[in-house]
Parts: C-alpha cells; structure tokens; sequence
C-alpha cells in the first residue's frame, strides 16, 4: 500500500493531467518540449512535521515542486502566464485532492527567460506547491 505521502503527490499528477501541457512526474527536461509547453512535478521536501503525542500524529507541509517550461519564438509571455493561470485554477478546483490533503497551495512562480543557441528560447520557472497533510508515521 503506498504511503500518505505517495498518494497525495500521485492524486497531484493526476489532476493536473487535465491541462493542456503534458506532466510527466519525476522526468530529466527533454531536449523538445512541445508547443502547449511542460510541466514536470518533483516530489520535493516534507520537511520537519509538527507532532502531536496523543494521538501520535505527523503534521506535514510538504513542499513539492512544479517546473513549468515554455518553448516558443513569439507569444512566449501569454503561453506561459496562460499554462501557469491554468495550474492555479486546476489546484483551486479542489484544495484537498479529494479529501486526502488538509489544503494544497501554490507559490508564485520566478520565471527566467533561458537563451536556446539555435531554437527558440525558453521561458521557465518552478512553482512550489505546499501540500498540508497528517499522518501517523512518516514512513508510511
């Protein structure tokens, strides 16, 4: 049986599946990114629960992590702010994924414009996203 933790960044990629661009989870950047653009989700850090002794429970606010990239020559800035829009709006539809997470938010993203020799160039940026869960062990 997968873990607390496995399963809320499961449901995450599964409901971002529903926006245009692909999201691959876990994934290297691949060399051609399509023209709807690419999101790659990384599990990210739980980081230091808070604990409650009776009963014994785990308090997370685990911090994933959204790549966003886009790929084109023109129209660059609205693609992007588009893809990154629809993020938010796919995460606001349901912040507890199903009732598995106490709350599911999304950070501003930095964007960076990246300079491609010979292609178009690239316009990226990584979008924390804190999932607030609980468990009863870390491990599970």
């Amino acid at each position: 049986m997968p873990s607390t933790r496995e399963t809320i960044l499961a449901a995450l990629h599964t409901r971002l599946q529903t926006l245009a661009a692909p999201v691959l989870r876990g994934e290297v950047l691949p060399e051609r990114i399509p023209a709807s653009g690419l999101i790659i989700l990384r599990d990210g850090k739980p980081g230091e629960p808070e604990v409650t002794l009776s009963p014994l429970t785990y308090f997370y606010e685990h911090r994933a992590e959204l790549e966003v990239v886009i790929q084109a020559g023109n129209g660059r800035d609205a693609l992007f702010d588009a893809l990154v829009g629809s993020i938010g709006t796919q995460l606001a539809a349901d912040r507890t994924l199903g009732g598995l997470c106490d709350w599911v938010e999304a950070e501003a993203p930095e964007p960076v414009d990246l300079p491609v020799e010979g292609a178009a160039s690239l316009k990226a940026a990584i979008i924390p996203v804190v999932l607030h869960y609980m468990t009863v062990d870390p491990l599970t």
